[in-house]
């Protein structure tokens, strides 16, 4: 994997950790013990952030080649006016 990409079978890890999280928050509620654990929650809270983080980055990620192409297809895009340009008349 380049370090630029987060591949498919990191976001279903990233989803599996979210979901563990949740199921783990809800037993302990079952239990009545949901504050009994505050270091650990942390901990997992914190190990859950960064990967968010990470996703978040990396998904968003534009290749050199991407963000080439996305400024090409911007200009094409945008308003054109003959002022831009010039004039026949200046050639």
């Amino acid at each position: 994997m380049a370090d630029e990409t987060y591949d498919p079978a990191r976001v279903e890890q990233l989803r599996a950790m979210l979901r563990a999280l949740a199921q783990r928050i809800i037993v302990l509620d079952a239990e009545g013990r949901l504050l009994d654990e505050p270091g650990t929650l942390l901990k997992t809270l914190g190990d859950l952030r960064a990967e968010l983080f990470r996703y978040e980055v990396r998904i968003t990620y534009d290749s050199p080649e991407v963000a080439e192409h996305r400024r090409i297809v911007g200009e094409a895009q945008a308003p054109w006016t003959p002022d831009d340009h010039g004039t026949d008349e200046e050639e």
